[in-house]
């Protein structure tokens, strides 16, 4: 792998980890383009490269929530209630995916890593997204009634700002129970193709966070979730390899594209995120359902003339990496 398949790659998984459209078709597409899936051994190659490569996703969510992932560990140490009760909702909310993917990892491996349940999480999930799309509309204009009578109930008062975890809709006001209706649709991910982030962000709003709060959910619960998932892939393709963690290194081009591949990763990650965040503060889910309809007719296409395939060790990576966390 050269480094300049190390930065197509990087970039690749950094903007699709958190974006609802399914990093396993878009990587899929993008091994096909750059011709990196023709050798067997190549392919496992970019697959253990992709598995690697989310640390960059990870490290982008640190970067950018470091306030929040600061206040959680001050609460672990009784120094912050807020951030204890947060750090609690995301250790709930994970639990599900850590659970059923210790008992269904290989199980969903050998089954569903195939083109026909590949396709109709894709197409499915794009359908659901404009689906609830007036849902979203409709919310999105009562939250604007809701700031504006807040905001004018504190003018008129002198009472200021709401105290953020009075208000069901900010992150500050989830509770146990509402995260763990989050966390029981995220191994929902664990069929490839439907996207982590989907569950989880249409979990958030379903249980009435903001968008822009489920998503910052979504990847706050990523934390734990990827880097579970990041860590037992990794290590488990190391230890499969005959020369260990020397011959993995040089299996993926060295050391170089790894360290190329994990820095792009992480700088795309931050952009899209940023960029989602924005955009779900004015605008629905839609645009992204619509892309996982045409995806998936590309793909369909692509296997259909042969130039895509699924197989087994494909499925070490895939954006529902909830199939993995810890088995």
């Amino acid at each position: 792998m050269s480094v300049f398949d190390a930065v197509i790659l990087g970039i690749v998984e950094g903007i699709t980890e958190y974006l609802p459209v399914s990093s396993t078709g878009h990587l899929i597409l993008t091994a096909w383009l750059l011709g990196l899936d023709r050798d067997p051994a190549t392919k496992q190659a970019v697959d253990a490269f992709n598995i690697i490569i989310q640390g960059g996703a990870i490290l982008a969510v640190l970067g950018l929530y470091r306030v929040r992932v600061l206040s959680m560990l001050r609460g672990l140490v009784g120094k912050d209630p807020a951030g204890l009760r947060l750090f609690l909702n995301l250790f709930v909310a994970f639990l599900p995916a850590a659970i059923l993917g210790v008992l269904f990892d290989d199980l969903i491996e050998a089954h569903l890593f195939r083109p026909v349940p590949v396709l109709a999480a894709l197409g499915l999930g794009g359908v659901l997204l404009i689906v609830i799309g007036p849902w979203l509309r409709k919310a999105r204009h009562e939250d604007a009634n809701a700031d504006a009578a807040m905001s004018g109930a504190g003018a008129g008062s002198g009472a200021g700002t709401v105290d953020p975890a009075q208000d069901r809709r900010s992150i500050e006001s989830m509770t146990i129970g509402r995260s763990l209706v989050v966390g029981f649709l995220q191994p929902i991910a664990m069929w490839p193709g439907t996207s982590r982030s989907m569950m989880t962000i249409v979990g958030g709003m379903v249980t009435g966070l903001r968008p822009k709060d489920a998503a910052e959910f979504s990847f706050l619960l990523g934390l734990p979730t990827l880097g579970g998932a990041c860590v037992y892939k990794a290590a488990k393709s190391i230890m499969r390899h005959e020369d260990g963690a020397a011959g993995f290194i040089e299996d993926l081009g060295g050391v170089a594209p790894v360290v190329v591949g994990i820095a792009v990763a992480t700088l795309s990650a931050a952009i899209a995120v940023k960029w989602l965040v924005g955009y779900l503060t004015k605008h629905g889910m839609a645009l992204f359902g619509w892309w996982r309809i045409v995806l998936c007719v590309v793909m369909a296409i692509g296997v259909w003339q042969g130039w895509v395939s699924f197989d087994a060790a494909a499925a070490e990576h895939s954006d529902a990496v909830t199939t993995a966390v810890l088995p």
